[in-house]
């Protein structure tokens, strides 16, 4: 758990990488994920690197590689997943897998391109096979015969568009026949009825099913059309129009011989495209299922040679152009695994000179490293979402494990509902390793990932439930109530003498309400051994006693998670050695917080404690004792207990006094640092986090020397001028951010009062859903009661998943979410760090895409 305190401690590392040995080492290094690369090349564009040739052919390979899952997963082939991860190919290997792509490529496009040639003319034959066979009902022409026309016929006895007519005037008569899409033909046989102007008469006919279409591959309904036209300048614009509508145009023939003839011809050529069409489908099977064998072992080290040359891109070489060096970041525990990685490379290429190492200084701030688990990540994630963590500052989410399930389960506090959820959660940790999970979608797949934070949630609201004595808004007496109400009653005395104290036979006649008084001997037999005594959830001040109860109680969590907070901010202080801050910064913080809230919270203690049943008419508000500590009342009050008043006087002054600590302690030192050197320089070990505008780092090149007792100044390290140093720059920055505290102080305590209202809320919804169904369902009569009770447990059920769990679990997991990143973290955490990005195989996905970056 040290590395989720803390990040963990970052080198600089140097690699020397010969040349020939260069693949095989990254190749070595991306398998351990160990370090990360830094870009010693900025400044030279993506096309005018070393090695944009290798990139190139990885990409080609890529493209080839898409084709040919493509086309697996077209002829609906699975993949299988062979070797899970299998290493970088080496380079001796590169072009030969390289001329097998390509050579099946080639052959793959070829016999596709001829299967989709064969099914093409296939699909036409089909379609002029169903166009002859309607076609021959639309006209029916039973002898032969070549026009015999006259110069001048009758067109008193004859119409002029008659068919017989027509042959008289030895005008050609012309047809034209095909196929035409369903939801073409009413504009079809509208643009030649105005285009033709009449000249032609169109039959139709709908095919009785559906046909491919050759050109897209859709399925579609057709209608065959017979088109018969006058004279070729009519058939030159027929023509056209059915080019225009996409028309699939067929031979139409003169004579039944013909016909006869044509579709004798079409019947051997289809079965002879089955045939070879079936053949071809077999070969490119195959062919799909040889390379289907190994495309995705292929997609993984084609993925890996591209990143290895991603990083090579980012070396520099040396003057001899004979060695590659690359900076990387490193953790110092991970270095033994560094070098035993360059010495594996080496001895893979059978190189003379092996590779090597060596750390080098820097004062440029390494980026963030927390390691993490299955458990751990999740909460992470949580923090991370508001900042990645500074270089070696303190970690929240060590302790947000334990403190955001319990902040969710004290506004999520019901044992059923507490109950249902961890089975949930414990259902998805008991299948994690189910593929379909971690494959799903995208709200089961969140659900997925944060199980672990779903299990501790569930469990602490089991926990909370207990305490506030709630399964699905109904009290669970296990224990025994500790109010004993027959101790009330007493029928041997007079009225007069227990008035208003014992209970008679006329209290209970008349009385709607009866009142339980604890002074009275054996009414109150000892507190509840676990959480709230569930008599009170018949009470009708169970509302007031609640209220009053997780109104305190937020309060005192909310005043214990800041200061605890501000206490962590000492840790950071002692690891950076800014000790001024301590005494400066975080110990005023801590007297404003506790002398103000702190004495609110031994109030609320005291009062639980210094009074009892008897005395609670005499306890005083702490509201107004708290308001009271302010306002110096002239009149004295009663207090809680004595020499209150002098006592508030002392944390009042001691409050009094934090504050100008806390605006002006921090500059004032800094301005005295500043004016007691000259020159300032780091001594410090390990790495500066100086930024040429941070005014307080500055001044503490100058106090790093007085805190360890050094003068002597680090070679290479940044000299600073005094005109650099601005005290109204720093001043103005630490009295922003002593405002932002103090008045923080007061508003975050009120932020905590969510967990009492959201508490309170989901407690009397709950209430409401219980009333309005399950009460009415065990109400009706026993005859229908049975039948109706299903149903209405049913829809209880769905309702108390939808609205209470998810919904009111959602509303409360992002105000626990609040009240971590505004409340607790802002208190220590800055999160302005950079995340540790190593150059690890395992990062990179086996599906292709656009990206061509590592991360």
């Amino acid at each position: 758990m040290g590395s989720l305190f803390r990040s963990e401690s970052m080198c600089l590392a140097q690699l020397f990488l010969q040349s020939g040995t260069a693949y095989e080492c990254l190749s070595a290094l991306g398998e351990k994920g160990l370090v990360q690369f830094r870009d010693l090349n900025q400044n030279v564009s993506s096309f005018q690197r070393k090695f944009v040739g290798e990139v190139k052919r990885c990409e080609e390979l890529e493209r080839i590689l898409v084709y040919l899952v493509q086309e697996i997963t077209r002829a609906d082939i699975p993949l299988p997943e062979g070797e899970a991860s299998p290493p970088a190919p080496p380079l001796k290997h590169v072009l030969e897998m390289q001329e097998q792509l390509q050579k099946l490529e080639v052959e793959l496009r070829e016999v596709t391109k001829n299967k989709e040639k064969l099914r093409k003319n296939l699909l036409e034959l089909v379609e002029y096979t169903h166009m002859l066979r309607i076609t021959k009902t639309f006209l029916k022409r039973n002898v032969e015969f070549e026009p015999t026309y006259e110069e001048f016929p009758a067109l008193e006895n004859d119409s002029l568009l008659d068919y017989s007519c027509m042959q008289r005037l030895g005008a050609k008569l012309g047809f034209v026949s095909g196929l035409i899409q369903q939801g073409k033909v009413e504009a079809f046989e509208r643009m030649l009825w105005r285009a033709c102007k009449g000249y032609t008469i169109v039959t139709y006919a709908e095919l009785d099913e559906s046909l491919e279409d050759p050109e897209t591959g859709e399925v579609i309904k057709w209608y065959v059309f017979l088109i018969s036209f006058w004279g070729e300048q009519i058939g030159h614009k027929v023509k056209k129009i059915c080019d225009c509508y996409h028309c699939h145009i067929y031979p139409y023939p003169n004579t039944a011989e013909e016909r006869r003839e044509i579709q004798e011809g079409l019947n051997t050529r289809i079965q002879d495209l089955y045939t070879v069409l079936h053949k071809t489908e077999d070969y490119l099977r195959q062919v799909l299922c040889k390379a289907a064998e190994s495309v995705c072992s292929r997609v993984v080290q084609v993925r890996k040679m591209k990143a290895i040359y991603h990083m090579l891109n980012m070396c520099s070489f040396d003057v001899t152009n004979k060695c590659l060096i690359a900076e990387v970041w490193c953790p110092e525990v991970d270095l033994p695994g560094l070098r035993r990685a360059l010495e594996e490379g080496s001895r893979e290429s059978g190189a003379t000179i092996p590779s090597f190492m060596n750390t080098i200084p820097t004062k440029e701030t390494p980026p963030t490293l927390i390691r993490t688990n299955k458990f751990t990540e999740g909460f992470q994630n949580i923090v991370d979402a508001y900042g990645v963590g500074s270089y070696r500052e303190v970690n929240p989410a060590l302790f947000t494990i334990i403190t955001f399930p319990f902040l969710f389960a004290v506004m999520f506090g019901d044992f059923g509902h507490g109950f249902v959820m961890f089975l949930f959660a414990l259902l998805l940790v008991l299948n994690e390793n189910h593929p379909k999970l971690s494959q799903s979608q995208e709200i089961l797949r969140m659900f997925f990932n944060g199980r672990y934070i779903l299990l501790l949630m569930g469990l602490f609201s089991v926990y909370t439930g207990l305490i506030y004595n709630d399964c699905f808004s109904k009290s669970v007496n296990i224990f025994g109530s500790g109010w004993n109400v027959s101790a009330m009653y007493s029928s041997s005395h007079s009225e007069e003498e227990h008035k208003m104290v014992l209970w008679n036979d006329s209290t209970i006649r008349h009385s709607r309400t009866l009142q339980l008084d604890p002074n009275i001997p054996g009414v109150f037999r000892g507190p509840y051994p676990f959480g709230i005594d569930p008599i009170w959830n018949l009470a009708t001040n169970r509302l007031t006693f609640l209220n009053s109860f997780k109104m305190k109680m937020s309060v005192i969590l909310g005043i214990i998670h800041m200061t605890f907070g501000v206490t962590l901010g000492i840790f950071n202080h002692l690891h950076f050695r800014k000790k001024f801050n301590i005494y400066l910064v975080s110990v005023p913080e801590i007297l404003f917080m506790l002398c103000i809230f702190g004495y609110l919270i031994f109030m609320i203690i005291y009062k639980w404690l210094a009074y009892s049943a008897e005395t609670s008419r005499e306890a005083p508000s702490i509201l107004i004792e708290f308001i009271n500590m302010f306002l110096f009342p002239s009149s004295e009050t009663h207090g809680l207990y004595p020499g209150q008043a002098h006592v508030q006087r002392v944390l009042l002054a001691l409050t009094v006094l934090s504050v100008p600590v806390l605006f002006l302690g921090k500059p004032l030192f800094l301005l005295w640092l500043h004016n007691g050197r000259s020159c300032f320089g780091m001594s410090r070990s390990g790495y500066t986090l100086v930024r040429k505008d941070s005014e307080e780092e500055v001044s503490l090149l100058g106090s790093q020397d007085i805190e360890e007792g050094s003068n002597r100044m680090e070679e290479g390290c940044r000299e600073v001028t005094c005109e650099e140093f601005n005290f109204g720059e720093i001043l103005m920055t630490q009295t922003i951010h002593s405002i932002e505290y103090c008045l923080g102080c007061i508003s975050n305590t009120a932020s905590y009062l969510r967990l009492w209202a959201l508490s309170l809320a989901h407690a009397q919804l709950s209430d409401v859903l219980w009333a309005m169904l399950m009460r009415v369902g065990l109400r009706v009569d026993t005859t229908y009661g049975v039948l109706l009770l299903l149903p209405v447990m049913a829809f209880f059920a769905v309702l108390t998943i939808f609205i209470l769990l998810v919904m009111e679990g959602l509303s409360a997991f992002l105000h626990a979410i609040r009240l971590h990143w505004v409340e607790f973290q802002n208190k220590f955490y800055v999160g302005a760090g950079t995340k540790f990005v190593p150059f690890s195989f395992s990062l990179l996905s086996s599906k292709f895409s656009n990206d061509d970056n590592i991360a």
